[in-house]
């Protein structure tokens, strides 16, 4: 390289661009820089030579999503924009770096050229932005977010804060530091609404560290605008959590709600744990003023306080005798010993004496649950769970109603329980199990793809299928460890099987979860490698709501076709029970359709089935999907969906669900 870099130095145009030039070698090491360079970075060529280039390496390209290889294939420049660097006093900037990659004496170079003028003197416009961001970094806990609100930058304030580290924050989504609730997911997408908007937002956040503690911050969101149609968004966080505490301490002293009247949340937990010891029989009955948020929508703030002080009066007219409370924003409470009858009266109640808000009636109901004190819950946290689960049925069914917890409810309330306490245990200790069923190719009768079904056996509980399984952990937050745990042992598995000769593809099920973690497409990839697996061997199945919401979220299609870009293949599962649409069939990676049992197993029981079946059929095929019918069980079943021309069948006619072992015996 010294006589390059003779030529380099000697050659008057390099010390003459205004720019800071810096030349590396393919593996990011320092080769030469230009005078600008030493200036500006205040370095010697000589002592900085053989190192790695702190301002732009490998690294740093992959964090501003430009792959270090790609770049070094690449004939044309390629610009890094927003790039953070430290000049030589020490003052971090925010530039343009311009790499073009190329060869000399049959060694690959890279150049790269940093859009920094020397002329950036104090009070000019760059220098004074550059002072203004370094003050920003030192005061204020700071996130950057790309245009699909992935994060691209966190500040030493927000890591120290937050207890995140770089490589478990960079590229998570914005979601990954609030929390999960229906409100928290409303109150992210007031924000995310209000950004895309073009607007600046500000006001209190909840927020969540790594180790699930909560914070509250004084936040403000700023939408930035780029060259080009570029977006990107910045968080400036200011930690109030000390004082949210010890605003919520006064209330919890206080006890009262301020805008109604009422005794509120902790002073219902203190009161249902009195009667609880006084060993006093009572109903809890917990309401939810149904569609809250579009009834505050079209009103300012001092009209949603008085909607929610008429809807308190109407309850302190109805329910005179009972201890009334305020459970939450749009939630209400009450410790009572009236009967079932009575309370389902409300309903009723409200519709003859209605609300009116600038003389319009407003249209209000409620969703509500009944619960008993000693009989359906014993404890105050269980009488709120069996009250949340209760009201979900009652809104899954259009809202507008109260509902008892029956005897069928409270036992599954009481399995849920138990079963969430052991699945813990069951990850811990790898107590989970794949089966494998076979799939068969109707054109050519041969098994050339097995389902893998996650089973969990537990010593106490008994065996615990996919279908009670799976919408547990998705609502506890376990779904990644077991869908980390299939895709392994299917890796595992189908690299045993190739050492057998056994040509299988293995199809695994996937939740909308898994995929909001932007590692998943990395994580499969990495365990297909670790097998020596070929990508192609790996089917992923969807539902249809999995892939509505995925049509929404960039992130989520972007990771899937990089699973099929490698030769994973989807498909759609349980087609026709769900959200169907054309528009995401197009839109995704998806090369299957499954029709779902409950369709099949009705196809000899009406004509009309048999018809809405064959369309079926025939409409992926137009779409050159292949076609699987699950859930296929007698001969008539299985002749039927042959005349229909469907590509192949799964069910307890071809073969039940059973070990890898087993498997292969049957194969034999």
């Amino acid at each position: 390289m010294s006589e390059l870099q003779g030529k380099l130095a000697d050659t008057l145009v390099f010390n003459h661009i205004p720019f800071p030039i810096i030349i590396m070698d393919k593996n990011g090491f320092i080769a030469w820089c230009n005078q600008h360079a030493e200036r500006v970075f205040q370095i010697e060529s000589e002592a900085v030579k053989g190192q790695l280039s702190p301002y732009m390496n490998p690294e740093k390209a992959a964090l501003n999503k430009q792959s270090w290889d790609k770049l070094l294939k690449t004939k044309e420049p390629v610009r890094f924009e927003d790039v953070e660097i430290e000049m030589g006093d020490g003052v971090k900037a925010y530039t343009t770096v311009v790499a073009k990659s190329y060869t000399a004496d049959d060694e690959q170079y890279v150049m790269t050229i940093y859009e920094l003028d020397e002329t950036d003197e104090d009070g000019s416009p760059a220098k004074e932005l550059n002072h203004l961001r370094n003050g920003l970094d030192d005061s204020f806990m700071l996130l950057y977010f790309d245009q699909e609100f992935l994060i691209t930058y966190a500040n030493p304030l927000f890591l120290k804060l937050s207890k995140w580290t770089p490589k478990r924050i960079l590229g998570k989504p914005v979601w990954h530091m609030f929390g999960d609730s229906e409100e928290d997911v409303q109150f992210v997408d007031s924000i995310l609404s209000t950004l895309r908007q073009g607007n600046v937002w500000n006001g209190e956040a909840k927020k969540v560290k790594k180790d699930g503690e909560i914070y509250w911050v004084d936040l403000t969101a700023i939408p930035m605008q780029l060259s080009g149609d570029d977006t990107y968004y910045i968080f400036l966080e200011k930690d109030i959590t000390a004082n949210k505490k010890a605003q919520q301490h006064l209330e919890e002293i206080a006890f009262i709600d301020p805008v109604t009247g009422l005794e509120n949340r902790h002073r219902l937990e203190q009161v249902v744990n009195e009667y609880i010891e006084e060993e006093r029989h009572f109903s809890f009955v917990f309401l939810d003023i149904d569609r809250f948020y579009t009834l505050r929508d079209v009103s300012d703030t001092d009209t949603e306080n008085e909607l929610l002080i008429e809807f308190t009066k109407r309850l302190r007219m109805y329910f005179s005798d009972s201890i009334i409370t305020r459970a939450g924003l749009h939630e209400f409470a009450l410790v009572t010993p009236l009967s079932n009858w009575f309370i389902e009266g409300f309903l009723h109640y409200l519709k003859q004496h209605p609300i009116y808000l600038q003389g319009t009636a407003v249209p209000l109901t409620i969703s509500g649950a009944i619960t008993k004190y000693p009989e359906d819950q014993q404890n105050f946290m269980h009488l709120i769970k069996a009250s949340y689960a209760t009201i979900k049925k009652v809104k899954d069914r259009g809202g507008s109603a109260i509902a008892a917890l029956t005897s069928d409810d409270h036992e599954r309330l009481n399995r849920k329980a138990f079963i969430e306490k052991r699945l813990i245990y069951a990850l811990d200790r790898k107590n989970l199990q794949l089966l494998y069923q076979p799939q068969v190719n109707l054109n050519n009768g041969k098994v050339e793809r097995v389902e893998a079904l996650v089973r969990w056996t537990d010593s106490e509980i008994g065996v615990i299928t996919p279908d009670e399984l799976i919408p547990i952990a998705e609502e506890n937050g376990l779904i990644n460890e077991i869908g980390s745990f299939v895709v392994e042992t299917a890796c595992r598995q189908l690299k045993e099987w190739q050492t057998k000769d056994i040509d299988l593809q293995i199809s695994i099920n996937s939740s909308i979860r898994e995929f909001r973690d932007k590692d998943m497409a990395k994580m499969v990839l990495e365990q297909l490698k670790i097998n020596d697996c070929k990508a192609s061997s790996l089917m992923i199945e969807i539902t249809e709501k999995f892939a509505l919401e995925a049509e929404a979220e960039r992130s989520i299609m972007s990771q899937m076709k990089t699973l099929q870009q490698e030769g994973i293949s989807f498909a759609l599962d349980d087609f026709g029970t769900g959200y169907a649409s054309f528009r995401y069939m197009l839109m995704l990676p998806i090369s299957s359709l499954k029709i779902d049992q409950t369709i099949i197993q009705s196809i000899t029981k009406q004509e009309k089935i048999q018809k809405l079946i064959n369309g079926m059929i025939q409409f992926g095929k137009s779409l050159d999907f292949q076609v699987t019918a699950e859930g296929v069980e007698t001969n008539e079943q299985f002749e039927l969906l042959r005349a229909m021309g469907c590509d192949s069948l799964q069910g307890y006619i071809i073969g039940h669900p059973m070990t890898a072992a087993d498997l292969e015996k049957w194969l034999n």
